[in-house]
């Protein structure tokens, strides 16, 4: 039993052949109809392919117009890419607490490290299960910040009836290798404001409007840059995949709710574990089945002597010298770090392993 698994479908294999065929593999037709995808069957506003999570990050960053000196207002629970994408803009990450039976970012916490430098707020859903948004966006009106949801976990996930990806100013999304959809490596960036959207298109690839510079009778694209532009776009190939494994994701994020509602159900009220406290106004994208436990190493090696893998994936990301080390006030994030972990939920489980990881919980630790 492998603890994550990545899924390439028949139609993504094809596809991609088709543009291997075909000679033209940067960005085009394929590109362009992964975009279309996504918002018509995820409901995803104005999304824009991009070459990986973290660059949509840093793309919204920039479009957010995030400035060196600015601060960013982030949760240390998530990957370390996150808190990068703020510094490769030399702008400063401020950590918030997190909610210690969700590890979502706490809205109470944002309110705290408000400071007169803010300029934005990136909370993260931690395994899928989508943060408090209303809240989070009704404190960054008040004040003026951006909202840049970093759904790297979130593709499918619902909030009070809206899809993850149609909700704040930006949404980043991630698909890489091991994520719900992949595209081997990529990521999109939805942009609820027309003009965001113009400005994101344009700056993935050099701040060049490639639908409406056209070559000149001396061959090159007549153009006019007015911003810093990037070399961040998706290529058709990288398209490929994610049109034809898109095709798949309905059935594969039912799947998902399958195994995390068997997990949910048996695992409730076991001894030395606390399931994490999912509410029913929003639809967790279980990317992640995270849960509390005591004795947690005692956990793991118990698990894994019955062939079952188990992870915390991701520590705190403050305790990192780059952003500083642990900030001691993070009271809820300290008490997770101690006791997260998780085990596996995806698509290449059957029934028969859902239930060894059931039956290897229940034996004890």
């Amino acid at each position: 039993m492998n603890f994550v698994d990545t899924y390439i479908s028949r139609k993504a294999i094809e596809l991609a052949t088709a543009v291997l065929e075909s000679g033209y593999v940067t960005a085009g037709k394929y590109a362009d109809k992964f975009e279309e995808e996504l918002e018509i069957r995820l409901g995803l506003i104005n999304p824009v392919t991009l070459n990986s999570g973290t660059s949509a990050l840093y793309l919204a960053l920039a479009v957010a117009g995030i400035k060196p000196g600015d601060e960013v207002i982030i949760p240390p629970q998530t990957f370390i890419a996150t808190g990068l994408a703020v510094m490769m803009h030399y702008a400063v990450p401020v950590f918030a607490d997190i909610q210690y039976d969700t590890a979502n970012i706490a809205p109470d916490s944002i309110r705290k490290k408000i400071t007169e430098k803010t300029r934005a707020i990136i909370p993260v859903h931690w395994g899928g299960y989508p943060c408090d948004l209303d809240e989070i966006n009704a404190i960054a009106k008040e004040h003026g910040l951006a909202v840049i949801e970093d759904a790297a976990h979130a593709l499918g996930a619902v909030y009070k009836g809206r899809p993850v990806g149609a909700i704040s100013r930006f949404t980043a999304l991630s698909f890489q290798a091991i994520k719900h959809v992949t595209t081997v490596d990529g990521g999109a960036l939805c942009c609820l404001n027309e003009d965001d959207y113009y400005h994101a298109k344009r700056r993935r690839w050099f701040d060049i409007d490639r639908e409406n510079a056209k070559p000149s009778v001396l061959g090159e694209r007549e153009y006019d840059a007015t911003d810093v532009g990037y070399k961040c776009h998706m290529n058709d190939l990288t398209a490929a995949i994610g049109i034809g494994n898109l095709y798949d994701f309905p059935s594969m994020l039912k799947r998902r709710h399958e195994i995390a509602g068997r997990y949910r159900t048996a695992l409730k009220g076991v001894s030395g574990i606390s399931l994490l406290g999912y509410k029913d106004d929003r639809t967790c994208a279980y990317w992640l089945f995270t849960m509390l436990v005591e004795r947690r190493e005692d956990f793991i090696r118990a698990l894994k002597s019955r062939g079952v893998p188990a992870s915390v994936v991701h520590l705190r990301i403050d305790n990192n010298s780059v952003f500083g080390g642990t900030r001691p006030d993070l009271v809820n994030q300290a008490r997770f770090d101690e006791n997260q972990v998780s085990v596996p939920v995806h698509n290449g489980l059957t029934d028969e392993d859902v239930s060894l990881v059931i039956e290897s919980v229940k034996k004890g630790w």
